[in-house]
C-alpha cells in the first residue's frame, strides 16, 4: 500500500514538472515575439526621430533665408527698388516679344504647310522624278534633269514644258513670293566650246529654265533667280549610275520675299498688342 502510494507521488510530481516545462517555452516564445515588435517599434520611433530634426533643420534654414530676404528688400533704397521694378519689366517685354516672334514662325510654318499641299495639288503627276518637299522652311519642287534635258545638254525639252507650265502656274498664283532655280550636276567632268565646266552647265540649266518662265509663261523677271550648285550638293554617291541620275537635277524654290517676311512678322507682333 505504501508503496502504491509513492508511485503515485512520482507520476504527479512528474506530470506537473512537464506542464510547468510546457509553460515556460510558451512565456519564452511570448517573449521573444514582444521584443521583436519592441525592436521594429523602436527602429520605426528612431526614423521618424531623425526625419522631424531634417525637416526642423529645413524649416529653421528656410526661416533664415526668409528673415534675410526681408531684412535685404527693407534696406533697399527707393531708386534700388525702382531699378529691380524696371528690370522685371524689361524681362517682361522681351519675353513677350519671344512669343510673338514664335507666333509669327509658326504662322509662317502654316503657310509653308498650305503652299506644299497647293503645290502637290496643282503639279498632279505622279512621277518619282518629281519631287514637292520642304527643306530648311523653304518649298521646293525637285525635277530630275533627264525630264529637262538630254546628257550634258541646257536645251530645255519640248516635253519639259508640261511640267513647267505647272510650275509657272503656281508662282503665278503666289505673286508675293518669288522663283529661285538651281541646277545640280554630278561629277562627271564636262568641258566643251560651250562649258568650261560642271558650274558652267548646272548655272545654264537654270537660266535656260528661267528664260522659259519668263517668256513662255509670262512671270515677272523680277520675281526669277537663276542659280547653280555644281556637283557640290550631292543627294546620293556618284560611284553608281543610280547616284549620279539622282544628282542631275533642277530644284525649282518658291519662296517669300525676305521683306516680306519681316513685314508678316512685324505684322504679327501689332496684331498682338492690339
Amino acid at each position: 500500500m505504501r508503496r502504491t502510494v509513492l508511485l503515485l507521488s512520482l507520476a504527479a510530481m512528474t506530470l506537473t514538472s512537464c506542464g510547468s516545462k510546457k509553460k515556460i517555452a510558451e512565456l519564452e516564445a511570448k517573449n521573444k515575439e514582444i521584443q521583436d515588435l519592441l525592436n521594429t517599434a523602436t527602429m520605426k520611433l528612431n526614423t521618424c526621430l531623425a526625419e522631424k530634426n531634417s525637416l526642423t533643420d529645413q524649416v529653421d534654414y528656410l526661416k533664415k533665408n526668409n528673415s534675410d530676404l526681408h531684412n535685404t528688400m527693407a534696406t533697399l533704397s527707393s531708386k534700388d527698388a525702382a531699378n529691380v521694378e524696371k528690370s522685371l519689366e524689361m524681362i517682361k517685354e522681351k519675353d513677350l516679344k519671344i512669343t510673338r516672334l514664335q507666333d509669327a514662325l509658326t504662322r509662317k510654318d502654316s503657310v509653308t504647310l498650305a503652299l506644299v499641299t497647293s503645290i502637290k495639288r496643282a503639279v498632279g503627276i505622279n512621277d518619282p522624278d518629281i519631287e514637292v518637299n520642304v527643306e530648311k522652311g523653304v518649298v521646293y519642287i525637285s525635277i530630275a534633269d533627264k525630264l529637262l534635258f538630254k546628257s550634258g545638254s541646257y536645251q530645255v525639252s519640248d516635253k519639259a514644258k508640261e511640267v513647267l507650265g505647272k510650275v509657272a502656274a503656281i508662282v503665278k498664283d503666289k505673286p508675293n513670293f518669288e522663283c529661285m532655280v538651281e541646277g545640280h550636276t554630278d561629277n562627271v567632268p564636262i568641258k566643251n566650246p560651250v562649258l568650261q565646266d560642271n558650274w558652267d552647265l548646272s548655272v545654264k540649266r537654270a537660266t535656260s529654265i528661267v528664260r522659259i518662265l519668263q517668256e513662255d509663261f509670262n512671270i515677272e523677271p523680277q520675281r526669277l533667280v537663276a542659280a547653280g550648285r555644281g556637283e557640290y550638293i550631292p543627294l546620293e554617291s556618284n560611284d553608281t549610275a543610280d547616284g549620279r541620275a539622282r544628282n542631275r537635277r533642277t530644284r525649282i524654290y518658291v519662296l517669300p520675299k525676305i521683306d516680306q517676311f519681316y513685314d508678316m512678322i512685324e505684322k504679327e507682333m501689332k496684331n498682338q498688342t492690339k
